[in-house]
């Protein structure tokens, strides 16, 4: 086939509009259906993007000219919404984290294959300027042999600025399944698979309070552990040593630090498409910023990569296999932290290779 990929966004929440707002501008995809279980809601981000169809998810996926499906439910919903598409023959992309259990990761890996269709994966930061350059730095020795790696992320908690934080404290959720696939999907990116972990976790509180919105003051349950340490060692030799907490006061997210044998670099935060990349080696006094290369066009890049491959029959980046092993990863990490012991990561899966200098959204067209 030629012309744009037809796409479908199946989940009309907050994260819609940062997806919608690059795809209805990129020329390589055409945005068929916006779809929502609430079909109000559905109707006002279809109008607000001049998406001509407003419908159902089961309406969305056997529309005919759809054929990639961007799964942005809620994450209890990615499994049974991503098998639905794969067995209509669809192509899906889904947001983090893309299950949220091995068992279920597994069968829709299994079930894409059958079915000769492409999965995908949030997050496609990876695919930013500042992660790109990064991996290029560390490919290229820029910091000698890699060794280790620190990653920080620590807040109060969504609960304060968002509208409806209750999914966020449920199982899928907390900080190492919200917010860990970025940190680790960054870290694979940059040292290959991983191998095995140790974890303890923590729940500060068993009920948060709504800070915002109609919901203001409303008490709900917490069910994860809202605050993780972990030791990840990686299958190459890499030891890295990370936090995932809502429990913080102090605010520190963003913070990526990889150190090789001849230097440390700090990485962009990997929740987001840009940043600095610095470098600092002992007979430095200071980091040295190096420029970065390539796009800052935000969530969608990898939709648009997929979109790409299947248009040019060639392998794409977010694959399905990253999306689960940075899961199984995530679920080794939560095993750990419960039975007290070292977790062996089973899965492995590719690294995902460098785009094309020069790789740029506007100018992917399949005419």
């Amino acid at each position: 086939m030629t012309g744009p990929l037809g796409v479908a966004i199946v989940g009309c929440g907050n994260i819609s509009h940062q997806y919608l707002g690059n795809l209805t501008s990129f020329p390589g995809v055409r945005v068929v259906a916006c779809a929502d279980l609430d079909l109000d809601r559905a109707g006002e981000v279809a109008a607000r993007y001049g998406v001509p169809v407003a419908t159902s998810p089961e309406e969305a996926i056997s529309h005919p000219d759809v054929e990639l499906v961007v799964n942005l439910t809620v994450p209890s919903a990615h499994a049974e919404v991503a098998l639905a598409a794969v067995l209509a023959g669809r192509h899906v992309y889904n947001e983090k984290p893309f299950t949220v259990d091995r068992e279920s990761g597994a069968r829709l890996v299994e079930a894409a294959a059958a079915a000769g269709v492409l999965l995908g994966s949030a997050p496609d930061t990876f695919l930013g300027a500042g992660l790109q350059t990064a991996a290029r730095l560390v490919a290229e020795g820029a910091i000698g042999t890699p060794l280790t790696a620190l990653v920080l992320f620590q807040t109060p908690g969504p609960e304060a600025w968002h509208p409806s934080p209750e999914f966020f404290f449920q199982p899928g959720a907390g900080p190492l399944f919200d917010m860990g696939p970025y940190y680790l999907t960054t870290l694979v990116t940059l040292f290959g698979p991983a191998a095995r972990v140790a974890a303890v976790g923590r729940t500060a509180r068993d009920e948060r309070v709504v800070g915002s919105g109609p919901k203001a003051g409303t008490r709900f349950p917490v069910a994860v552990p809202t605050h993780t340490t972990a030791l990840l060692e990686f299958a190459a030799g890499q030891a890295a040593t990370m936090v995932f907490s809502f429990d913080s006061p102090l605010r520190r997210a963003g913070f990526v630090e990889i150190t090789g044998t001849e230097a440390t670099m700090q990485v962009p935060d990997p929740n987001t498409f840009g940043g600095e990349v610095r470098l600092r080696r002992a007979v430095d006094d200071e980091w040295v910023p190096v420029p970065t290369k390539g796009t800052e066009a935000g969530r969608g890049l990898g939709v648009l990569d997929m979109a790409q491959a299947i248009r040019e029959g060639r392998p794409h980046r977010t694959t399905g296999e990253l999306g689960l092993h940075v899961l199984e990863t995530m679920t080794a990490i939560a095993e750990s932290a419960e039975r007290g012991e070292f977790v062996e990561i089973g899965s492995t899966c590719p690294v995902p290779a460098p785009l094309p200098e020069g790789w740029d959204p506007a100018g992917i067209r399949f005419d």
